[in-house]
C-alpha cells in the first residue's frame, strides 16, 4: 500500500497559526443556534446559492455555447475540480471543506466564451483605460461585491466569505506550469495582487485547488474534442506517442479522462511533502506539459473554434458599444430603447439599480443592502459597470441579447 505524506501540521484548522486570519470576514456573519457547519462549509453554501454560481451551467470552457449536453460547462468543471481537490486533501490530511469551497467559487467571475471572452474584455478594458481585466481577480470582485444572498430580514447582502476562500479564489490560476507549489507565508490585501499566477495561495488547500484546476480541464478537453470530431484517430495516436516518450508501456484505454485524472492525483500525492510542497514527479510533469501543448495545438486553435472566436468577439464588442453609447444621458437612452431591446435593457437597468447610484430609491425599495460600486455620472465608472455586466453573462445570454440588438 502506498504511503502518502502527512500534511496535518499544515492543515487549515484551529491548530494552524493562520487560522484566525483564514476565517476572518469583512464583517461578522449572523449565527444560528446548533449550526453544525464550519466557516468554510458556510462559504460553500453561500457560493452555491448565488446566481453567479448558477450561471456557470451556461458558461463554457473551450467549446462555446454547446448544443451537446455532454460537453463540459464551467458548472461541471468546478464540480470536477472540487472532487479532485477533496480527494487530494483526504489523502494528505488537509481541510477538504476549505478546498471544496474554493473550487466551487473559483470561476464565478469568468467571462462568457471562455478564455477568449476574457481576452476580448482585456482588450476593451485597455482601449478604454479601465482597470486590467483578469478572471481570477474578477472572481474575487464578484464574490466580494456583486453576488448577494437574502438575509433573515429579506435584504440582499454581499456574500461576505472568509479570507481563506477569497484568497484561494484569486490565487487559483491553473494555467501556470509549476512542478511544485507551496503556499506563501503571510496574508496580504488580496486586491494588491495584480496578475494571475504570480502569487501563491496562503493555504495548502488553496494550492491544491490551483493544481486541481489544471487536472480538471486538461483531460476533459481531450474528451470533448473527440466528441465533436475535432480530434481524429491519427491525432489520438499522436497524443499517445507523446505520452509514450515518458511512459512507454501506456495503453490507449488508459488515456481516458478518469484514468488520466487518477494517475495525476496518485502521482501528486506520492511525490508531495510539507518540505518540498505539492509536487509531481519530473516525468509526470513532462507529460502534463506535453498534453497541454497538444491541446492548444489541436483543440484550442482548431479552425472551427477560431471561427467561433470571431463571432464571440463581435458579440461582446457590440454589446459593450451599445451600452456605452447610453452615456451621458443614461436614463433617457435606456427609456428610448426599452421596447427595442427588452431583455438587454431590463437586465442592465436592474444591474444599474442594484450596484450604482442610478436609482437609489428603487435600490432601497428592492431591499438591496449590498455595496454601491459605481457612480455612473463618471464616464470611466459607467464603462467599468458595463464591462462587469458583460463579464457576468453566460454564453447563451450574451448570444440572446446580441440577437436583440442586431434583429429588426
Amino acid at each position: 500500500m502506498i504511503k502518502f505524506a502527512d500534511f496535518s501540521k499544515a492543515r487549515m484548522d484551529e491548530n494552524n497559526p493562520k487560522w484566525e486570519q483564514a476565517i476572518s470576514r469583512e464583517s461578522e456573519l449572523y449565527t444560528r443556534a446548533y449550526d453544525l457547519r464550519t466557516p468554510f462549509e458556510r462559504d460553500e453554501m453561500r457560493i452555491m446559492h448565488s446566481k453567479g454560481y448558477r450561471r456557470l451551467k451556461h458558461k463554457t470552457q473551450v467549446f462555446f455555447a454547446p448544443q451537446n449536453d455532454h460537453v463540459c460547462t464551467r458548472m461541471e468543471h468546478v464540480q470536477l475540480v472540487a472532487s479532485v481537490a477533496e480527494t487530494i486533501c483526504k489523502y494528505l490530511n488537509l481541510n477538504d471543506k476549505l478546498a471544496r469551497a474554493i473550487a466551487l467559487g473559483h470561476d464565478i467571475g469568468h467571462a462568457p466564451f471562455g478564455h477568449h471572452g476574457e481576452t476580448v474584455l482585456q482588450s476593451i478594458a485597455q482601449q478604454n483605460n479601465l482597470p486590467q481585466f483578469w478572471h481570477e481577480n474578477n472572481s474575487l470582485r464578484f464574490i466580494d461585491k456583486i453576488e448577494t444572498l437574502t438575509d433573515y430580514n429579506g435584504f440582499q447582502q454581499n456574500l461576505n466569505l472568509t479570507y481563506a476562500v477569497r484568497d484561494g479564489i484569486v490565487c487559483h490560476c491553473g494555467e501556470v506550469d509549476e512542478r511544485c507549489v507551496k503556499p506563501r507565508e503571510d496574508a496580504c490585501d488580496l486586491y494588491s495582487i495584480k496578475k494571475g499566477g504570480k502569487c501563491g495561495a496562503l493555504t495548502y488547500e488553496g494550492c491544491v485547488v490551483k493544481i486541481s484546476d489544471k487536472i480538471g480541464y486538461i483531460g476533459r478537453d481531450i474528451e470533448d474534442g473527440v466528441s465533436y470530431g475535432i480530434l481524429k484517430n491519427e491525432q489520438k495516436e499522436e497524443l499517445l506517442d507523446l505520452v509514450r516518450t515518458v511512459y512507454p508501456d501506456i495503453k490507449i484505454n488508459e488515456m481516458n479522462t478518469s484514468s488520466f485524472t487518477h494517475s495525476l492525483v496518485l502521482n501528486l500525492c506520492s511525490n508531495s511533502s510539507i518540505e518540498n510542497g505539492l509536487c509531481f514527479s519530473e516525468d509526470c510533469f513532462q507529460v502534463l506539459k506535453l498534453v497541454k501543448q497538444f491541446n492548444y495545438k489541436n483543440i484550442c486553435f482548431h479552425p472551427r473554434i477560431e471561427r467561433f472566436k470571431k463571432f464571440a468577439t463581435l458579440i461582446i464588442e457590440t454589446l459593450f458599444e451599445q451600452l456605452s453609447e447610453y452615456y451621458p444621458n443614461i436614463r433617457e437612452n435606456i427609456n428610448k430603447d426599452r421596447i427595442l431591446y427588452p431583455k438587454l435593457i431590463t437586465t442592465f437597468e436592474g444591474w444599474l439599480t442594484k450596484y450604482s447610484d442610478y436609482n437609489l430609491a428603487e435600490k432601497e425599495n428592492r431591499r438591496c443592502k449590498n455595496k454601491l460600486i459605481y457612480h455612473i455620472e463618471d464616464e470611466q465608472e459607467y464603462k467599468n459597470c458595463v464591462l462587469d455586466f458583460l463579464s457576468g453573462m453566460s454564453d447563451t445570454f450574451a448570444i440572446d441579447t446580441f440577437s436583440e440588438v442586431i434583429t429588426f
